[in-house]
């Protein structure tokens, strides 16, 4: 990683991103350009779990090539500095390097399901969901439900930590930061 200053080796705050962060992106590539696509999904038992339809373009691209990037960024605010090149962001991302596999065992699918429930909408229903509403679940388009898994090979983060003195607001003026 260039900037080696920003690289967070703290599991434990790595791990607490996964689970909080909403939204996810999705890298593939199998063609000319790649295909990034946002998604929701939970981080659970060590893999980045989603679902979606068993048929389109994200299916068919993890069919030619399985290998994947998952990407999440939270931006915490942009710090000040009198010299406009040291003017930055505080910010907190994880990247995962794997591969996609579609979960075909129903036990794993329906648990990574109730996850995706809990972390969306907590408490709202009053019973775990069945398997047996995960296997016969159609959309309105007539598709059935994929739940994947991107299982890491490699995960990096990096952060850069807000100092509060130089967050910006709006009506902070550099002539408020020059220094006498």
């Amino acid at each position: 990683m260039r900037m080696a200053a920003r690289i967070c080796l703290d599991e434990e705050k790595v791990n607490s991103f996964l689970l909080k962060t909403q939204t996810g992106y999705l890298g593939l590539s199998a063609e000319d350009m790649p295909y990034i696509v946002p998604l929701n999904y939970v981080w659970h038992e060590g893999n980045i779990y989603f679902h979606g339809a068993t048929t389109g373009r994200k299916i068919d691209m993890l069919q030619r090539n399985a290998n994947a990037t998952f990407v999440l960024s939270e931006n915490y605010g942009t710090m000040t500095d009198p010299t406009p090149a040291n003017t930055d962001t505080a910010y907190f991302s994880v990247m995962l390097f794997g591969k996609v596999e579609i979960v075909d065992d129903l036990t794993e699918a329906t648990s990574a399901m109730q996850q995706l429930l809990e972390k969306y909408v907590p408490q709202y229903y009053k019973t775990p969901l069945s398997a047996n509403h995960l296997e016969r679940y159609q959309s309105s388009l007539g598709s059935k439900t994929a739940v994947l898994k991107l299982v890491p090979t490699e995960i990096t983060a990096k952060e850069n930590i807000m100092v509060a003195e130089k967050a910006f607001y709006i009506g902070r003026k550099v002539e408020m930061d020059a220094k006498n």
